[in-house]
């Protein structure tokens, strides 16, 4: 297990009966990196791979 998981656990737990939409994922993205500038390249990249999950392998 990854320390991570404990964070993803916590977020199903406690939000995983929400309803979000990629606009608010987005701007609650926007608001973590300003409050947490050291983290602007692990959610961009994670924004990334959220965006383009759906693409071809072959792209």
């Amino acid at each position: 297990m990854y320390f991570t998981d404990r964070g993803i656990e916590e977020l199903e737990k406690r939000r995983g009966e929400e309803e979000v939409t990629f606009e608010w994922l987005a701007e609650q993205l926007r608001t973590f990196v300003d409050l947490n500038p050291d983290f602007e390249v692990p959610v961009e990249r994670l924004a990334t791979w959220l965006a383009r999950l759906d693409d071809d392998e072959d792209d």
